[in-house]
């Protein structure tokens, strides 16, 4: 077991999203999981029917029990929901700067339903993307942050490039909501820009991929892995749990978390 990988984010009962994959993540590539949960949600896969966000004092007690005893590589900030949550997870941030973030910036369901109110994206836009060693937006999360189109491989550059303007060392444009029958995920840091491409898989066990994507991510970077190294881990790993999914629920299924993989 190598890399602590402190997660904050929102506890999906269903176990295909949030938390739970996160820590299936984290596991399955090698990692040691810890968590700070921000909020309890009632879904499954067919949909979210309640939210509710745990105490902000209760949040930084987490972080802090977490950070003063075990301790983290990285910190991987999911589902958020609220502007009073988002400035717990800033004050922690801060005064942990020295570790590497992996931002995941949840806005909306695979279902489609709303995980943030009003105003967390901006507060994501402005004052967390500038802690963030990368930032792992989906094309509409993209979109909403930067206010460009993302239609194909070179707007979601061009997005990735403005997320990095904005204070990110790097940017990660999933391209799973684009069409094609190749998706493309868009990589741009200091180093320029490069894509990841997989076979588009038809399916509709999709529920949870972008938690479990930015959990492997920050796993590969809590092992000491180079950024391109971890993605490309990190891609490799979300394509071939979606390839062997167990197929459970009726609506958007979970993953295969478990499949053997390299580490």
């Amino acid at each position: 077991m190598k890399g602590r990988v402190l997660i904050i984010a929102g506890s999906d009962p269903s176990g295909g999203a949030g938390i739970q994959a996160d820590i299936k993540t984290v596991t399955a590539l090698g990692g040691y999981a810890a968590t700070a949960i921000t909020a309890l949600t009632v879904q499954n896969t067919k949909g979210v029917s309640a939210v509710h966000p745990a105490a902000p004092e209760v949040i930084a007690a987490q972080i802090e029990a977490v950070m003063s005893d075990i301790g983290a590589d990285v910190i991987k900030i999911g589902m958020i929901g609220d502007r009073e949550t988002a400035a717990v997870i800033e004050t922690a941030l801060k005064k942990y700067n020295d570790i590497p973030v992996v931002l995941d910036p949840v806005l909306v369901a695979t279902s489609g339903d709303a995980l943030a109110k009003d105003g967390v994206a901006a507060f994501i836009r402005d004052r967390l993307t500038p802690l963030a060693a990368i930032i792992t937006p989906n094309m509409d999360e993209a979109a909403a942050l930067t206010g460009r189109d993302i239609t194909d491989r070179d707007s979601a550059i061009a997005a990735g490039e403005a997320l990095v303007a904005l204070g990110a060392k790097a940017a990660l444009v999933k391209g799973g909501h684009m069409r094609g029958e190749t998706v493309e995920d868009a990589l741009v840091s200091a180093e320029g820009a490069r894509i990841y491409s997989n076979p588009r898989l038809e399916t509709t066990s999709t529920h949870g991929t972008g938690c479990t994507l930015a959990s492997a991510i920050a796993t590969g970077l809590a092992q000491g892995m180079a950024l391109q190294t971890a993605v490309k881990r990190a891609v490799d790993y979300v394509h071939k749990a979606i390839a062997t999914a167990p197929g459970y629920g009726g609506g958007h299924g979970p993953l295969n978390h478990a499949h053997p993989c390299e580490n």
